[in-house]
């Protein structure tokens, strides 16, 4: 019975994951309309990006200093849930600005539309994200953790093709002019989405309290080793694990924010048709992290092998079968599923072990995005689409590692790390910046150096943890294998 009711809890709370992967995934559709419609170059069109992704930074420094101001963890003195419901409330008032911005034209008021949604988010994500790895046994924690962030991803795979079909209508009816106002109406509708779930969470059986020291201690390996610091900044394995989440969400936005313009000037595609691009790119990470959340479930060793092999391509029919609907064809990524069995492979490697997974990964990232940059045609396309792939299970293996072992810190070092989100902009804008004097095929070079930042800590984060005496095991980011 504890069991159900841990599950049941688990299910309201990624609802909100979802709406993290709509929205981001449908600023991607943004950034080329907006180009187009208010004349921007390459780095002004990712604002986009830097609106909402700096949001989180500054959202996460709000926590910061007013957890700071009061003397105590702002979420241990409100609650979890209620946090939780604060965030969503906060980003249903940015989306009410969509209306007025859509109505006068306006591209700063768009961002911070844009930017208010983002606040809320980074709220949402201090709370939900430690909350979703403590609900049930602490050894599948970070798989939970992936399986939201599948739920997440299912929103970033309908994200793009809702978006089109309000800027542009059915592909049938043969528009190709983007119109700023018709933007308006799924963001009203999300907004009040926002409320309703708010209302759900508030009146449900989500715990608005966690007990940070206990999971500590079932996490270690020999709890003796386990150093009480006074501050989250004291422990290597968060500090390094900031800078990941930094670069680590920047080449997972920054790919596909500067992905449509290559697609574009490269290929031809114009904006109106860029959807299942944009989707397929989204639709890899919902593929990557159903695939590790095979973990999270409690069953047998050869069972989660099999759920491991079934899943991904699960995944895979629900992208060809959302475009389907929306009448794209998709008949040219049917080879796609070559690149998933590669995946798959990286992962049953791993063994379950976050740091092997996640050094496993970005070599795959590297290797994608030289693929990419030295091919050209649907070769290239596929090569820089697949980087979702490779970036899907990144975000528990390095939040998992990042604040392993910090016991009543965990809530502030959740904090910093949402508050890294913002390489997300950042990185964008550097690439985007850098197309404009290389080209955009070559400026994928940013995206190399993120993930070979990333390889380093996977090994570095390895080393301090065992030092600490954390049991890597116990944070296994697909595991069961």
């Amino acid at each position: 019975m504890a069991q159900q009711t841990r599950w049941s809890q688990f299910g309201v709370l990624i609802t909100v994951f979802f709406f993290w992967g709509f929205v981001a995934a449908s600023n991607d559709i943004l950034i080329p309309v907006f180009k187009k419609a208010f004349d921007l170059s390459q780095a002004q069109s990712q604002l986009v990006s830097v609106a909402f992704y700096v949001a989180y930074t500054v959202g996460s420094l709000i926590y910061f200093g007013v957890s700071k101001a009061a003397g105590q963890d702002l979420l241990n003195r409100i609650g979890y849930k209620n946090g939780i419901c604060v965030g969503l409330l906060i980003s249903a008032l940015g989306t009410l600005l969509f209306y007025p911005a859509a109505n006068s034209g306006s591209f700063k008021l768009m961002l911070s539309g844009l930017f208010i949604v983002g606040l809320g988010f980074a709220l949402q994500q201090i709370a939900a994200n430690p909350l979703a790895i403590v609900m049930g046994n602490p050894a599948t924690g970070a798989q939970r953790l992936t399986m939201a962030g599948g739920i997440n991803n299912f929103g970033t795979t309908i994200g793009p093709l809702l978006v089109s079909f309000a800027i542009f209508g059915s592909l049938a009816a043969g528009n190709t002019e983007a119109s700023i106002e018709s933007v308006k109406t799924p963001y009203l509708v999300l907004g009040a989405a926002f409320v309703l779930v708010a209302l759900f969470i508030k009146f449900s059986s989500v715990p608005n309290k966690i007990d940070l020291d206990a999971v500590a201690v079932d996490e270690a390996e020999d709890s003796t080793k386990l150093a009480h610091r006074r501050s989250a900044f004291a422990y290597p394995q968060l500090v390094l694990g900031m800078l990941a989440i930094f670069v680590y969400v920047g080449v997972e936005v920054s790919t596909i924010s500067n992905l449509p313009a290559y697609l574009h000037e490269g290929l031809g595609i114009e904006t109106q048709h860029l959807a299942p691009y944009v989707s397929l790119y989204w639709a890899s990470l919902m593929i990557g992290r159903w695939t590790g959340a095979a973990g999270a479930f409690e069953v047998g060793a050869s069972a989660k092998k099999l759920l491991t092999l079934i899943l991904p391509f699960l995944a895979f029919g629900v992208y060809l079968a959302v475009n389907a609907i929306a009448q794209h064809d998709v008949s040219q990524f049917y080879g796609y599923a070559f690149v998933i069995v590669l995946m798959i492979a990286a992962t049953l490697l791993s063994r379950g072990n976050p740091a092997r997974m996640l050094l496993y990964f970005a070599l795959c990232g590297i290797a994608a995005l030289l693929v990419g940059m030295f091919t050209t045609g649907k070769t290239s396309t596929v090569a820089f689409i697949s980087v979702g792939l490779f970036c899907s299970t990144m975000w528990p293996c390095i939040f998992a590692l990042a604040i392993a072992g910090l016991g009543r810190h965990t809530n502030q070092g959740s904090s910093l790390l949402i508050m890294m989100i913002m390489g997300g902009g950042l990185v964008s804008w550097a690439q985007g910046a850098l197309a404009d004097s290389v080209g955009v095929h070559m400026s994928f070079w940013v995206g190399v150096a993120c993930f070979a930042y990333l390889a380093f800590y996977a090994l570095r984060a390895s080393g301090i943890l065992r030092k600490q005496g954390i049991d890597l095991d116990k944070l296994a980011a697909s595991g069961g294998h």
